[in-house]
């Protein structure tokens, strides 16, 4: 769908729900697609660090692990964009695609090397390594592409309930991942062997949805229509692309920065806190199949993820209908300040929760409370894509999203030697004692500076003054 200058066609933030089931054929390909891989993807990676520990991992490896993978976010767009021009989309959604599914299946090995070294490097944690090299092809790849596409498509003023549509679609995998993943560890405790054996039973499923959402796209995606990726300039491209990022975007890039450095910081140690720090399960009212009458921390900690997707699914399109009113700006703040303060927040849960509500229930209102970052989100999409010019929003996201990706990578390794602690390797003296409390302390201040600086210098897209 594209509109000449001047049409007033209102975008529907449920049009591409609408189109699903209208059964158009490239709609329902790349939705079943990005549904299968977003899924995957989801109810693997927010587990990896439990699965990770217990493997016998530390939480500086596991820490290196998230800044592994904003490497990973940092460079894989750009080579996605080239591959892509080289062997058209078709191919380059089905290598990728392959590629994720192999990354799935080099997890499920991974305990297999559990006990065998080299030097003091484990083979199991190196294959988790080495597991996300492939994992995260599919989820890397075509950013810039669903940017430039939405901005092509919807009118300037309309650009968040655009963002909002594809938003509600794709993060509908985020809800039912993270519930799949609850009904199979439901049955297991939290010991090691019964999270091992879980996360199995889990990358299994990612696995089948891997290859369904591989074949779907191989069979039935018709790429003869593509206008993108049909030249890339290389280097020079880039350097030109990332000196031309437009004068309104720099307010935006330095807080929105200092906003996911501190949430990178703490993100893949969340699982850790319901899980091993504050070892919070929940008490069923009556028994039920499998898990009986209590959920185990890791089942429990699923249902929070799924409760907090539920909200972020009900608050975006009202949120991007807001914003029409009261300016993109507000919406992001409101993004930006929930991101900050809930790593403080989730490590202060009290063992026995507060007032009427016991732990369980405290930790169920925090992730509700976080599903309401992902209200700024089709706001903070619009905000970046909106000054672009047309036909240079794909360029322009891909170099905001490269500068912001690459200085977020050493975050997670900073939570890491926060949480843990680092030694002297050759004296053993404590260098840096490792305190939970401390890493989610930093990151929430981090958070503040950055939500602040945006608040003070960020700048108001002209359509939605």
């Amino acid at each position: 769908m594209s509109l000449e200058e001047g049409t007033t066609e209102e975008v529907d933030p449920f049009d591409a729900w609408r189109q699903f089931f209208a059964l158009e054929r490239d709609v329902i390909v790349l939705s079943l697609a990005m549904f299968a891989f977003s899924l995957g993807f989801q109810m693997t990676n927010r587990y990896m660090a439990e699965y990770m520990v217990a493997l016998g991992a530390t939480g500086i490896a596991v820490g290196l692990f998230g800044t592994f993978g904003n490497v990973i976010s940092a460079v894989y767009p750009y080579p996605g964009g080239a591959i892509s021009d080289r062997i058209g989309s078709r191919y380059a959604l089905t290598v990728f695609g392959l590629l994720a599914t192999v990354g799935f299946g080099i997890w499920l090995g991974a305990p297999l090397l559990a006990g065998v070294a080299v030097g003091p490097v484990e083979l199991s944690i190196v294959a988790i390594f080495v597991g996300l090299v492939f994992a995260q092809a599919w989820k890397s790849f075509g950013l810039g592409a669903t940017y430039a596409i939405v901005k092509q498509s919807v009118p300037p003023s309309r650009l968040a309930a655009g963002f909002a549509s594809t938003e509600s679609f794709r993060r509908t995998a985020f809800l039912v991942g993270p519930l799949i993943a609850a009904a199979i560890f439901a049955p297991f405790t939290g010991a090691a062997d019964d999270v091992v054996l879980a996360f199995q039973l889990i990358l299994l499923v990612a696995i089948v949805f891997g290859v369904f959402g591989t074949l779907v796209q191989h069979r039935l995606y018709d790429s003869s229509e593509d206008s993108f990726g049909k030249q890339f300039e290389g280097i020079d491209q880039l350097t030109s692309d990332l000196r031309s990022l437009p004068e309104p975007l720099r307010p935006l890039l330095i807080g929105d920065t200092l906003v996911r450095f501190a949430n990178g910081m703490v993100y893949i140690f969340f699982v850790l806190v319901v899980t091993d720090f504050l070892a919070v399960g929940l008490s069923l009212p009556t028994s039920v199949p499998l898990a009986g009458d209590t959920l185990s921390p890791p089942a429990f900690f699923g249902l929070l993820l799924g409760l907090e997707m539920a909200i972020a699914l009900l608050v975006m399109i009202p949120a991007a209908k807001l914003a029409e009113r009261v300016g993109l700006k507000p919406i992001v703040a409101l993004g930006f300040l929930v991101y900050a303060v809930f790593p403080i927040m989730l490590i202060s849960v009290p063992d026995g929760g507060v007032g009427p509500f016991g732990a369980a229930g405290v930790l169920a209102l925090l992730f509700a409370f976080s599903g309401l970052r992902f209200a700024g989100l089709p706001a903070h999409k619009a905000l970046i894509v909106g000054p672009a010019e047309m036909g240079a929003g794909g360029r322009v996201t891909g170099s905001y999203y490269l500068v912001r990706n690459l200085l977020v990578i050493p975050s997670a390794a900073l939570g890491g030697i926060l949480w843990e602690g680092v030694s002297n390797p050759l004296t053993g003296e404590t260098l840096i004692t490792g305190d939970p409390v401390l890493a989610f302390t930093i990151a929430t201040a981090i958070g503040l500076v950055g939500t602040g600086y945006f608040l003070l210098f960020g700048k108001e897209f002209e359509a939605y003054r």
